[in-house]
């Protein structure tokens, strides 16, 4: 009986050591998790203000169609650079000055390619994607929709955020080289003038 009892003891402390322990560990685990880079925030703000300052620079110096996103090349490189900030702040890999150049090197990639696209009709041919007709007076082009690989569904929606009431009033509905969707529509007596569809895929 006292070997039983002692068993059973000893069995209890462990147990009770052992959740004590993950219990410790837990709660310093959560800690850490919360505190592990706290040292670092002095390193970050000033980082940020230095990549902010660096920002404003470029802008000021490459213009602001490098925000445009006017182009598919002008929506990759400002999501290239917006992806860049916040690596450089955040985690400092790259490391700032680096961070700073490779930023630097975007916003000039872009400014050469809009100045090639913006003198060269061969290079506006071979850089740019052509905007697809979608719908066309009221009637869905499925042959088009499904090039694209959009659904009836996120065509609706597009239609509902134009406030368009009835298919009827749709003009055109066409999938722009940035990936945005333009829905033209209005009185059923009036037609869209050729120069705005010049550029676009039928």
């Amino acid at each position: 009986m006292y070997k039983i009892m002692l068993f059973v003891s000893l069995t209890s402390i462990c147990i009770i050591y052992c959740r004590n322990f993950k219990i410790r560990k837990f709660y310093t685990m959560k800690l850490d998790y919360f505190t592990k880079d706290i040292g670092m925030v002095p390193e970050i703000i000033i980082g940020t203000i230095v990549v902010y300052i660096a920002v404003i620079i470029f802008t000021r110096v490459f213009g602001l169609k490098s925000f445009s996103k006017m182009t598919g090349f002008d929506f990759v490189n400002t999501v290239a650079i917006g992806n860049l900030i916040g690596m450089t702040i955040a985690t400092s890999n790259p490391k700032l000055l680096l961070g700073i150049l490779l930023i630097g090197l975007l916003y000039l990639a872009n400014y050469l390619v809009s100045l090639l696209r913006f003198r060269s009709k061969t290079a506006r041919k071979h850089l740019d994607n052509s905007p697809v007709l979608i719908m066309r007076d009221g009637q869905i082009l499925y042959d088009n929709l499904n090039k694209v690989e959009i659904t009836e569904n996120e065509l609706r929606g597009k239609l509902r955020e134009a406030n368009v009431i009835r298919l009827n009033e749709v003009k055109a509905v066409i999938l722009e080289t940035t990936g945005d969707v333009s829905v033209l529509h209005g009185d059923y007596d009036k037609e869209i003038e050729d120069y705005i569809l010049e550029d676009v895929e039928i």
